[in-house]
């Protein structure tokens, strides 16, 4: 049973409408915004186009009448007969440019308009916390906001025109067709009205179905992505994981097209039913204009164009009414646009306090101090830390040690200001960093983390990113590469700081997953900040790479408040000061041969690990 979801297309009868009245205003303003003159001008076309089956209906009447003049020796009447199908011809013209025109306009504004809604869509991307990129509802509701919301705006705005337009139409026709009979209005109606409602029925399921694939459609891109990408395509070859990614990947398609299929089929077989009722009453209607032609009642100009405005009429209006169904799907897909720009964010997380106003930057020594610091993740049983608490002095280097999940990471996502402390709070300089602006915060900061991210773009920009500022300082960028010991990496690739990175675009050089690192490292020292965090930085270093970068991160590091995160121990030892985390909490705190003293949890792991290098080094 699938899980019941709260949302606009639970709506029936009158409150469907309401649906399409509150998505139709700000779908609206993002049409005029993307441009103006292009939706004025097809609303002018589409007000034209609405005339225009009144006037062409009406001359063929003319057209008709004067050949039975004609017929009946009235020259006269046969010259107008060719001038009326010359100003039929006319019309015809004109509504082909109109036509035309209309497409051309839509599509330009299309152009536009997905253009500015790509920008809206990455734009709120950028001012989301990093818990909600955790949050599988939040990244669902991003990706349905994609995949649907730049074309549907359009649809929207064409809908809406294409309504006046067929209001006009029907309108017009609707008055000349009760001069024949009332009763011929209402056929219409008759005609037309099931298959409105059918239709509004099956785009409700329609997007329920969208709605619901979400969390699957993106299990479907992460199979695509497995068996597509240059990482993972090693192990998955190695594992012969092929066939059974394959498979789940089949059997996702065979459920989706499943749905598909009976929602097709049952749409076509109502709607070839109603489509029944429709031509039946057309013949109807037909017949009884021809019956009143041969008594005498009605001239065959009259029958030509009383049935040519009741064929017409039935079109408009299953048009119109189409259109408000089209609007009500529509307005379905733009919810969940609307629903994904209005998410509330307050900068570092979810249920967090309103920012205070922005507070200076503090003087810039570096002493940070935790107190009584817990945190748990969103959504998260256990909390990640609990009461934490220490102080780290100005310039003092710390090392963070513990087993995987103690809460390294976490405590470095806190002090960067990605996450807020759930209760506690830690202070820089003395200011709580609540009080700082984000922006203002992470300049204090230079970090390495671990699962760095490897920019497909040139060797300068790799490291110059790290301070958007000096961007083309390329004397800054080449001294941050040597602090990062990536001088000589960057003086040997093809066309040194110019030269393109990695396999995404033509002419790119990819690195290794070390060489990738030493960029990082440098991109951290681009920035002229107090405090430096090394997550792992190591961690794809050879022992020999290791040991000079941190003998320049030492050097460099001389004047700075440093952490350090690193699961190996010849690495940690060169810290002012060692803390161990265990179950989030501060289990140990103290120089090296103060804890091996201790003979508590930190000389446990050392002795495991230097065992571990001991009977590595033999069996070598």
């Amino acid at each position: 049973m699938r899980p019941r979801h709260e949302d606009p297309s639970d709506s029936t009868g009158l409150r469907s409408f309401r649906v399409v009245l509150r998505e139709l205003g700000p779908t609206l303003r993002l049409v005029l915004e993307a441009d103006r003159f292009s939706a004025a001008l097809i609303g002018i076309l589409g007000i034209l186009g609405g005339l225009l089956p009144l006037a062409v209906a009406y001359v063929g009447r003319l057209i008709v009448d004067a050949v039975v003049a004609a017929l009946a020796s009235d020259p006269e009447a046969g010259r107008m007969a060719v001038i009326y199908v010359a100003v039929e011809a006319g019309l015809m013209a004109f509504g082909l440019a109109l036509s035309r025109g209309s497409q051309l306009t839509r599509a330009l504004l299309g152009l536009k308009l997905g253009h500015l809604i790509n920008l809206r869509i990455l734009a709120k991307a950028t001012e989301l916390e990093l818990a909600h990129f955790e949050d599988p509802k939040i990244y669902d509701r991003l990706q349905n906001a994609r995949r649907e919301a730049s074309s549907r705006p359009l649809n929207v705005f064409t809908t809406l025109t294409g309504f006046v337009r067929d209001l006009l139409t029907l309108a017009s026709l609707a008055i000349a067709l009760v001069t024949f009979s009332p009763l011929a209005v209402l056929a219409l109606a008759v005609a037309t009205l099931p298959s409105f409602f059918s239709e509004l029925r099956f785009s409700r399921e329609a997007y329920g179905l969208f709605s619901w694939r979400a969390p699957e459609g993106r299990r479907m891109k992460y199979l695509e992505w497995l068996l597509t990408r240059d990482r993972e395509a090693k192990e998955v070859k190695l594992y012969s994981l092929s066939e059974h990614i394959l498979g789940l990947y089949r059997g996702l398609y065979q459920k989706f097209y499943g749905e598909d299929r009976s929602l097709a089929i049952r749409r076509a077989g109502f709607g070839f039913v109603l489509g029944l009722l429709s031509t039946a009453t057309f013949y109807g209607t037909y017949a009884w204009i021809v019956l009143r032609t041969a008594g005498g009642h009605l001239s065959l100009g009259e029958m030509t164009f009383y049935l040519a405005i009741f064929r017409q009429g039935q079109t408009a209006l299953r048009d119109l009414l189409f259109a408000v169904g089209s609007s009500y799907e529509d307005s379905l897909f733009m919810s969940n646009l609307f629903s994904f720009l209005r998410i509330e964010t307050k900068e570092g997380g979810t249920a967090m306090r309103e920012l205070a106003p922005a507070v200076a930057k503090t003087a810039g020594r570096g002493r940070v101090v935790f107190q009584d610091v817990s945190f748990s993740y969103p959504g998260g049983r256990a909390p990640v830390l609990r009461g934490f608490n220490l102080e780290v002095e100005p310039g003092e280097k710390i090392a963070l040690v513990g087993a995987n999940g103690a809460g390294k990471s976490t405590l470095v996502k806190l002090l960067t200001g990605l996450y807020r402390p759930t209760s506690g709070q830690i202070l820089i300089d003395g200011v709580p960093t609540v009080e700082l602006n984000p922006e203002e915060l992470r300049q204090r900061f230079a970090v390495v983390l671990q699962d760095f991210v490897s920019y497909q773009f040139t060797a300068g920009e790799n490291i110059g990113l790290g301070d958007l500022r000096h961007l083309e300082d390329r004397e800054r960028i080449l001294r941050a590469a040597d602090s990062g010991d990536a001088l000589e990496l960057v003086r040997e690739l093809p066309r040194g700081l110019d030269t393109q990175l990695g396999r995404w675009f033509d002419g790119g050089t990819e690195l290794s997953t070390g060489q990738w690192q030493k960029l990082a490292v440098s991109r951290a020292f681009m920035r002229e900040a107090d405090i430096l965090i090394l997550d792992e930085p190591s961690a794809a270093l050879d022992a020999e790479a290791e040991h000079r970068l941190f003998e320049r991160f030492q050097r460099l590091a001389e004047h700075k408040t440093a952490f350090l995160i690193s699961h190996r121990f010849s690495t940690v030892r060169m810290a002012d000061r060692i803390v161990v985390l265990a179950d989030g909490t501060l289990k140990e705190s103290g120089s090296h041969e103060a804890l091996l003293a201790q003979n508590g949890r930190y000389a446990q792991l050392f002795r495991l690990q230097a065992q571990g290098y001991l009977e590595g080094w033999r069996s070598g």
